[in-house]
């Protein structure tokens, strides 16, 4: 693949100098910002992040603030997730839909006071659609994107790295929650969360002077747990079933659809722009849905375009996230299939750019 051109478009990160020094060898383009994805090399940074800990630049993770007396009211609009019980400390995942009920972007919310929100954006232009629907229903509102860069630190040594740094308490945090914490005379609201299955923290880095100094306190705290620079790995993501905006879920596609049927209350998320539409949708069902697929081989190429996935002729589905697992020794795989193919045991065969493998849908994901 050729290089991207780098330019001012493609923004720079307040930890891009930390990545650089420690050997980043490839990127990709995630919210007009460079998000690393490889160091090593993808097996040897899928081994250690699930033996040790890893400090992530994720900073391509924007956030979208919504602050003033209808804050709450237009969060509400952008879901189908009933946000009445939410309380300030909570971080809610959110499918947010348009007014037909197609996805246009998977974040989670952190509720930091009844008027005030941080919407933690997957990859898609969401602040443009949150301006609109405040401007067109004349709410109460301000918009814009705050100076907060996310640094995620994952890993089952997670917990002793985060409690060197920012004390034990970090250690309390329960799932989905966050606290405040203090570095360098500095609040940091600290989430337990983060897009792996191995579990740690993703700390909202408010500020960019204090980018640099956190990622060298965090590598020099973890020195002796082998802490290194990591990223979101494209094997531990889909074994884990861990979703993607744009590669296994798009506007094309309804939450019930993308297997996020689960994070949604249709009856009950009044306000919700896209609740007519997904009403129609929860009482005839999707006829497609996401789930999990076991490919045979111990080899396959970049998944950097579709897989149909095939029963004979027929399209049944199609593959949007794949890789080889070391540690099944498989192809494990993201797909859309047909409610009719959709049943677990069901053999297909993935057609890919390297030829064609037999595989099956699987009940679950690997983790």
């Amino acid at each position: 693949m050729a290089l991207i051109s780098p330019s001012r478009r493609l923004r720079r990160t307040p930890f891009s100098e930390g990545v650089e020094a420690a050997g980043v060898s490839a990127y990709t383009v995630y919210n007009h910002m460079l998000l690393p994805t490889v160091f090593a090399s993808v097996e040897e940074d899928y081994r250690h992040l699930k033996a040790a800990v890893q400090v992530w630049d994720v900073a391509c993770e924007r956030q979208v603030e919504v602050r003033g007396p209808d804050a709450g009211k237009l969060v509400q609009m952008l879901s189908p997730r009933d946000l009445r019980g939410m309380l300030p400390g909570q971080c809610y995942y959110l499918p947010m839909v348009d007014e037909t009920g197609g996805m246009l972007n998977d974040p989670v919310a952190v509720k930091l006071a009844e008027d005030r929100w941080w919407i933690s954006i997957a990859d898609s232009d969401l602040i443009l659609w949150v301006k609109g629907i405040a401007h067109g229903y004349r709410l109460d509102v301000l918009i814009d994107e705050p100076d907060v860069s996310p640094l995620a630190v994952q890993g089952p040594l997670a917990d002793d790295l985060m409690a060197r740094v920012f004390g034990e308490g970090v250690r309390g945090i329960r799932f989905f929650r966050f606290g405040h914490f203090d570095f360098m005379g500095r609040d940091m609201v600290i989430a337990r969360s983060g897009y792996s299955k191995q579990g740690g923290f993703e700390i909202y880095v408010e500020g960019s002077d204090i980018g640099m100094p956190l990622w060298n306190a965090l590598m020099e705290a973890g020195r002796d747990l082998d802490v290194r620079a990591g990223c979101p790995n494209g094997i531990e993501r889909v074994e884990g079933g861990l979703l993607s905006y744009g590669n296994d879920m798009t506007r094309d596609n309804t939450p019930h659809e993308a297997g996020l049927g689960r994070f949604c209350n249709t009856a009950t998320a009044i306000g919700c722009i896209g609740r007519d539409a997904l009403l129609r949708v929860v009482k005839d069902g999707p006829v497609k849905q996401v789930r999990a697929i076991e490919i045979e081989t111990d080899r396959l190429p970049r998944c950097d375009r579709v897989w149909p996935i095939l029963d004979g002729t027929r399209r049944v589905g199609q593959v949007t996230s794949a890789a080889v697992s070391p540690d099944f020794g498989c192809g494990v795989a993201i797909g859309m299939v047909r409610m009719t193919h959709w049943d677990p045991g069901t053999e297909v065969m993935v057609e890919t750019q390297d030829g064609a493998f037999p595989a099956r849908v699987r009940e679950n994901f690997w983790n």
